[in-house]
């Protein structure tokens, strides 16, 4: 879900300066006036590789088809396009991606 807002074009540079951060993975708080806080938002290699790597398990694909045909209540297909089971990454058994440590 997103939100669409109008932009002054003063204001452009700046939404252009927040965007660049965010593609390079830092996030603003601005939960009380006056203050921002800056942070950045790590992401580990091995969820990349099993985001990569997780419908190449026909399990997972029987089960994100299952998905996409409401057939599961308790596993998603999250926004970034992970499929997780009660909020928990479902980790795919190909390539020895399984027998690392689970996120």
């Amino acid at each position: 879900m997103g939100r669409l807002a109008y932009i002054p074009v003063g204001e452009k540079p700046l939404a252009a300066d927040v965007q660049t951060l965010a593609n390079h993975f830092m996030r603003l708080d601005i939960s009380e006036p006056n203050r921002v806080l800056a942070y950045t938002v790590a992401r580990s290699s091995l969820y990349k590789r099993i985001k990569e790597r997780q419908y190449d398990d026909p399990h997972l694909l029987v089960l994100k088809d299952t998905v996409q045909h409401g057939g599961a209540k308790q596993v998603t297909v999250g926004d970034d396009g992970v499929l997780r089971m009660q909020g928990h990454i479902c980790i795919p058994n190909v390539d020895g991606i399984h027998g690392e440590n689970a996120l």
